[in-house]
């Protein structure tokens, strides 16, 4: 985490919030399809595991858990209509570029990460609400509803 507070405060000295945020979205969605394989692999699962809603959570919950740190303030809910819920009660990329004063200009790359992670496993799923710039800014919270399009029978 620290290399990444890093390299994005010497990315926006060097080229200012517009090209970091662009760089940073590109670099978390690549990184994320490399990571949701090599988590997927270590884990036990396979691709086949992903086919049903209830076998997408088993997977997303230990993925999820890998990668949580305890001072990721957050939580995740799926509801029976095949919705994954991620919400974010505190966000450390939102308070450590507010520290930066660039929070106005800054475009969330937080959920790029799992998005990314669907994406490389051919996920078919929307996203509400669509959020440009940073939720936590204007709403002291974040979260996002993930709605996949698999069989969602015998789902928690």
């Amino acid at each position: 985490m620290t290399h990444d507070a890093m390299w994005f405060f010497h990315c926006l000295q060097e080229v200012g919030i517009e090209k970091t945020n662009k760089i940073n979205k590109a670099a978390v969605r690549t990184m994320a399809a490399v990571e949701a394989r090599r988590l997927l692999k270590s884990l036990g699962y396979s691709e086949g595991d992903l086919h049903s809603f209830v076998g997408f959570q088993n997977v997303f919950n230990d993925m999820f858990g890998v990668i949580k740190a305890d001072f990721m303030n957050g939580e995740t809910e799926f509801l029976k209509d095949g919705t994954l819920r991620v919400t974010w009660h505190q966000c450390f990329a939102y308070d450590g570029v507010k520290k930066l004063g660039v929070i106005d200009g800054y475009l969330c790359g937080i959920f790029d990460r799992l998005e990314g992670w669907f994406e490389e496993f051919g996920l078919e799923f929307t996203v509400e609400p669509k959020v440009e710039g940073c939720m936590m800014r204007t709403d002291g919270h974040c979260y996002r509803d993930y709605k996949f399009r698999m069989p969602v029978e015998d789902s928690v």
